[in-house]
């Protein structure tokens, strides 16, 4: 099956795993019936290509929910590549183009304050994205943070518990300029204050795997590898070069090691034993609410005819929020949660050399 097809086939199966919340939002818009009752530009604004579910995930299935909701209304797309002021430039240039509404995941969340306020200013709403932005927001959509860094928490106590490791863990945060990390290492410290020694904790900058590798090499130089019972990786590609370090530094057996956003290779790292964990956030559920509050602004309308809550900003309160439950995701579940809902097939995630890997976690064709 080619990439395209095989896109194809997973856009449609996430379509038919989120009809029944489509069907809600549209009816909050004004019906079935009158969707696509006018035109207009929605700007999206991804921050970066280094985590894949952006391009791979979230870009098309938040373009096919926009063109389902508003047929006519069309896409202005645009990648920071990690850049704020690159960022900055684009919001800009899609206001100059007269988008009616930004669905916006920040580069930094606090240095487009201003961007935002400018977009305010130019009655264009910002829904932001996945990441909280500060600034006069009229919406918010993502996965509940603190629960993904609970899920995080919960697992990796269970994996030490299991492996009889001692309670020495090294945390690996996630981009200090992201509020998202911040609101993981929350939820992840609530679970595990009062039953581990944190013994290391470190930032990464970008949520960069070669940035993670450094951290984790230092750690591990600090330490040595036998002090280490486990990693608090905030997501996988810091999962990729927690790992990557620790193979490296020759550790013959892998201490537990969290993870998010559910990458094939992190999958795959689970399937062979290197990787315990990772947080499964359903991206079609998510691309769903966010095109439904985006039409809604677009056309006038009020978003928290959207909205299931409210959050707080450090600069705005009671927000119109959708914020969506996670799934953690270990080797005994991965059929049950990423391989029903369409995200992988079987035959993807057991290339030839996971085959035998695969067979041992009842993953079979």
């Amino acid at each position: 099956m080619s990439r395209k097809a095989r896109m194809s086939r997973k856009l449609r199966i996430v379509a038919a795993l989120v009809a029944g919340f489509t069907a809600m939002s549209l009816a909050a818009c004004g019906g079935e019936g009158e969707a696509g009752t006018d035109s207009f530009a929605v700007g999206l604004l991804l921050p970066n290509r280094t985590t894949p579910r952006w391009e791979r995930w979230d870009r098309p299935l938040i373009e096919q929910q926009l063109k389902e909701r508003c047929p006519s209304c069309t896409v202005e797309y645009a990648n920071a590549e990690n850049d704020v002021a690159n960022q900055r430039q684009q919001i800009v240039s899609m206001i100059t183009k007269g988008v009616r509404v930004l669905i916006l995941d920040p580069a930094d969340t606090k240095a487009l304050r201003s961007s935002i306020q400018e977009a305010r200013e130019a009655g264009v709403p910002v829904v932001a994205y996945d990441r909280l932005a500060e600034g006069p927001i009229s919406g918010f959509v993502s996965f509940n943070g603190a629960q993904v860094g609970r899920l995080q928490g919960e697992a990796l106590l269970k994996a030490m518990a299991d492996k009889g490791n001692d309670g020495n863990v090294v945390m690996m945060n996630g981009d200090p300029t992201s509020a998202n990390a911040a609101w993981f290492r929350k939820g992840t410290l609530s679970v595990l204050t009062g039953e581990v020694k944190i013994i290391r904790s470190y930032d990464t900058q970008g949520w960069r795997s070669e940035n993670a590798h450094a951290n984790m090499s230092a750690a591990i130089a600090a330490l040595g590898p036998d002090r280490i019972g486990g990693v608090l990786a905030a997501n996988d590609d810091i999962a990729a070069g927690v790992i990557s370090a620790l193979k490296s530094a020759r550790v013959k057996e892998l201490p537990p090691v969290t993870g998010q956003d559910a990458d094939l290779g992190a999958v795959q790292r689970i399937v062979k034993g290197e990787q315990y964990m990772t947080v499964y956030k359903p991206f079609g559920n998510q691309a769903a609410a966010v095109a439904a509050m985006a039409v809604a602004l677009g056309r006038g309308e009020d978003g928290r005819d959207v909205a299931t809550t409210t959050f707080d900003s450090p600069t705005t309160k009671n927000i119109p929020s959708v914020l969506l439950t996670p799934t953690a995701v270990t080797v005994g579940n991965i059929e049950q949660t990423l391989v029903n809902d369409g995200v992988y097939t079987i035959d993807q995630i057991c290339v030839p050399e996971l085959r035998r890997a695969c067979d041992r976690a009842g993953l079979t064709r």
